[in-house]
Formats: structure tokens, sequence, C-alpha cells
């Protein structure tokens, strides 16, 4: 992963999974989370707006970084690069979509829920994991379990899937977790609704949790 890439992720900590439906508000939603002090954003590829709201925030707002979420194909993740998307993840591990991104030179974070699919991973040099649906195959509990045998290999997760206000500083806490990727703060009522306000006061208090969650010096190798 790039180390600018890296460097964003692990400053915030924290990743907005946006379901969007309307490329328009793309570029206020952007704004929003910066000036909360957010800087990453990840669009997922669940609606038609996705490709034309990263291409938006790509080239209206150079200062955001911009991920494209729910990568399940070559032809999504080729969407994602001429979109302008600089980092992608996916709810799984897919050969053919790991192939596409490594030759189209996209970052890129595969998704895993068991222990194999984490050593599959690693074998294939991936050391930054996204963990999905997180609270449903384990939460924190199967987070912490993995740091036994797997601590030593500096793999870093990413975990979403059911983290909401109530839970996320207990994902925040773990050593092994690198970000926490989540939509309460994002909600796509509120995108809809345009309200900004909301939207960078949930921000801010999420971001608020994640550095008193300490571990901000934790490196993502």
């Amino acid at each position: 992963m790039k180390d600018s890439t890296a460097q964003e992720l692990r400053s915030g900590r924290l990743v907005p999974v946006v379901i969007i439906e309307d490329a328009a508000m793309a570029v206020d939603l952007a704004d929003a989370l910066l000036d909360a002090g957010l800087r990453v954003i990840e669009i997922t590829f669940r609606t038609a707006a996705a490709a034309a709201a990263i291409s938006r925030i790509a080239s209206q707002r150079s200062r955001m970084l911009v991920g494209a979420g729910t990568l399940l194909s070559p032809a999504n993740i080729q969407r994602a690069v001429d979109a302008g998307a600089r980092f992608g993840l996916a709810p799984g591990l897919n050969q053919r979509t790991v192939e596409a991104a490594a030759a189209a030179g996209l970052d890129f974070i595969p998704g895993v829920a068991t222990a194999s699919e984490v050593e599959l991973a690693l074998e294939n040099d991936f050391k930054r994991l996204k963990v999905f649906p997180a609270e449903a195959v384990g939460g924190v509990a199967l987070l912490k379990a993995w740091e036994g045998p797997y601590g030593h290999t500096g793999v870093q997760f990413l975990p979403t899937g059911g983290i909401h206000a109530g839970n996320v500083r207990d994902y925040f806490a773990l050593q092994s977790v690198a970000a926490v990727g989540g939509s309460w703060f994002v909600d796509k009522k509120l995108i809809a609704a345009g309200d900004w306000p909301a939207i960078n006061r949930l921000t801010r208090e999420a971001l608020a949790w994640s550095h008193s969650g300490g571990l901000l010096d934790t490196e993502i190798k």
C-alpha cells in the first residue's frame, strides 16, 4: 500500500462507508467530512451513482482520499480506477478481483471472515484486511483471538459491518485494528436529506473516540 494511503488510514482510523443515490450530493458530503477533520471516504458500488460520486470528489476535492467499496469483479475495479478511486475494498477475497486490482495499480483491501481466509490473504502478501461482516462473524472477540496466531505477521484489520456508536470504541482499542469502517455517521438518510451539520457532528464525535482509543502510532506494515 502506498505510504500516503496508509498514512491517511492511520491518522483518522475511521472510514465512512457511503451509500449514495445522487452523485450531485457527493462534494457536499466530502466537505462535511473534511470540515470535521476526516480526509478518507469509501463510496460503495451499491448504487448507480457510485462511479460518478467518486469522480466528482476526486476531481473537485483533491485533499480527500477517495476509495471504492464493494468491488466484486474486475469490471468494478476498472470502473473505480476510471472514476479516480485511489484505493479499493471488497467484502471477500476473490482472486480475479485481486489480480485485476494489482494489474490496475489500485491499492486494494480484500475482505476476510475466517482464519483460513486470513492465511490465504497473507499468502498473497496482503497485510491490511477488511473483516466483514465484523459483528456477525465474531466482532471484537474474533479479532482479539486472531491477535494470538497472526499478530506477529504485522497484519492489520479494517472491520466493518454492524459497527455503530455503541460498540466502535471497543474496536478502536484493539492493537490489530488499523481503522474502522462504519455508516452510522454517514447514514444514507442523512445524505439524502442533505443534513451536513448532523454528519459533521457525528463524524467529529467518532473521530474523538478514535483518538481517545489510542494506538494512533500503530504502524501499518
